[in-house]
């Protein structure tokens, strides 16, 4: 049934029975724009511990619930703490891997010398935790071994497992309790403050065959996540990472998504690392010589990044509250902090009070297919508006337009509704410049297939004020 107005889904047109016939129609009802609540997928090994299965996306609301879920210790218990320290308001689901069969796990050690000539402590710092110990008068190196073994295993939560050598007592034995590459990022320290006593730490190596995190990818493929949180920072991976995002967010899955990753090592790695991935969809935050992992300050810096809903908002100088403050000999300077954000790096920075925050948050994004310099994504501001502008833009022809037929009234009609949705994400000063652009909003039908509507869409993206500069004029 329809009249040259009027049209009806529900009431037909061969109806002879008398009566008052009315339906509802709710396709007009919503006038506001839509929502952007950031959705967070972290991607992390498990231990056999764990009470969820491996590539099982399960919603995570506490550490308590990963400590459960991946096993006490595991990468993914430790991305969740550090995501929920810097977050603790996130919409967290998590999917976990296991390690590979041919994984290698990483070893470090720690061998004490001496005998204790008065009272005092010893702490054995393992990726930013310390474990530690009183020593007393006439402990010997063997005594505060066992004692530091004992205490570690009363912190069951750290990312390692001890034992004391089998050929020297003095000495521990430290092994990652992931296999893979990653447990040679875990970092160790070892401070005496006893008279007498002294100890050797040997780093973390030898680690092997990070597991592949494709399988979690495509058992996460249609969930529709905006962040995801990468455990392994190398190439491999984030390669991986980036093909997931670019399918999930194209213009057929139309679920725009954002890949985070971490580092804690020089400029020139990271440097390297950006230009490797060259990824409009991905960014990687520089915390030069942290002592935590790349996949805890990944977690961290992606949990701040969801806590912005305003999807053209700058995240200049957030904080990213769980992370360490860094000796000072290790903060990048500013010309260290122009060459990482001319090379797809975004630095952190050590600010007042010794908050570890953003400097300025960029994609690694560097060139295009030509190999020549391209900044239309440098920001990752810009990616994130125009995926919620198409998320508005396709919420409201689904409302409007669910079932309508491609008259030649429909064009205009169309335009108007996007138009519409337009003016007001540049009352939220998401887009800016619609008077200026309105003419280039063009919608027509195709000139092949029969049933299309074509738009073409300007979408002036609102920059984030990033620098200001000024003159100052002596007047005498």
């Amino acid at each position: 049934m329809a009249s040259p107005n009027i049209s009806f889904d529900q009431i037909s047109s061969s109806i002879r029975k008398p009566g008052q016939y009315f339906e509802f129609n709710t396709s007009g009802a919503v006038n506001a724009l839509p929502g952007n609540t950031q959705r967070v997928l972290i991607i992390g090994p498990r231990l056999p511990s764990g009470s969820v299965a491996a590539l099982v996306a399960t919603n995570i609301y506490s550490d308590g619930d990963a400590e459960a879920a991946f096993g006490i210790g595991s990468i993914a218990h430790l991305m969740v703490r550090a995501a929920l320290k810097a977050n603790p308001y996130l919409q967290l689901t998590v999917i976990a891997v296991d390690d590979a069969a041919a994984g290698v796990v990483a070893t470090g050690s720690l061998t004490m010398a001496g005998t204790a000539t008065a009272s005092g402590n010893v702490t054995l710092t393992v990726a930013g935790v310390a474990a530690t110990i009183a020593v007393a008068l006439g402990d010997t190196a063997q005594t505060i071994a066992a004692n530091l073994l004992e205490q570690i295993e009363n912190q069951p939560d750290l990312p390692i497992t001890a034992s004391l050598d089998a050929n020297n007592p003095a000495k521990l034995d430290i092994t990652a309790k992931n296999k893979g590459l990653a447990g040679n990022g875990i970092t160790l320290s070892m401070l005496s403050q006893t008279s007498g006593v002294t100890g050797t730490v040997v780093a973390m190596a030898g680690g092997l065959s990070d597991p592949d995190i494709q399988p979690a990818l495509t058992a996460v493929f249609g969930a529709g996540h905006n962040i995801l949180i990468a455990p392994f920072s190398t190439q491999a991976s984030l390669t991986a990472l980036r093909t997931h995002l670019d399918y999930v967010s194209n213009p057929m899955e139309q679920r725009g998504a954002l890949g985070v990753a971490g580092w804690p090592s020089s400029l020139a790695t990271a440097t390297t690392l950006a230009g490797q991935i060259n990824g409009g969809r991905i960014t990687i935050g520089w915390h030069n010589g942290s002592v935590l992992p790349a996949w805890q300050i990944a977690a961290a810096y992606g949990a701040v990044i969801a806590s912005e809903e305003d999807p053209a908002r700058p995240l200049n100088t957030l904080a990213l509250t769980g992370l360490d403050v860094t000796d000072i000999t290790q903060r990048p300077g500013r010309e260290e902090q122009e060459t990482a954000l001319h090379n797809g790096v975004t630095p952190f920075e050590v600010g007042s009070g010794d908050v570890v925050q953003i400097v300025r948050a960029i994609s690694t994004y560097l060139v295009n297919a030509q190999n020549i310099s391209d900044p239309a994504l440098l920001d990752i501001t810009t990616i994130r508006t125009m995926d919620y502008m198409r998320l508005a833009w396709r919420q409201r022809v689904a409302l409007r337009f669910p079932r309508n037929k491609l008259t030649t009234r429909i064009p205009a009609k169309v335009r108007s509704e996007l138009l519409a949705v337009a003016y007001e994400a540049q009352g939220l000063e998401i887009i800016e410049n619609v008077d200026a652009n309105k003419d280039g909003f063009i919608v027509e039908p195709d000139s092949q297939s029969t049933g299309q509507l074509n738009a073409k869409l300007p979408c002036a993206v609102v920059p984030g004020l990033h620098v200001f500069a000024g003159v100052i004029e002596l007047i005498l």
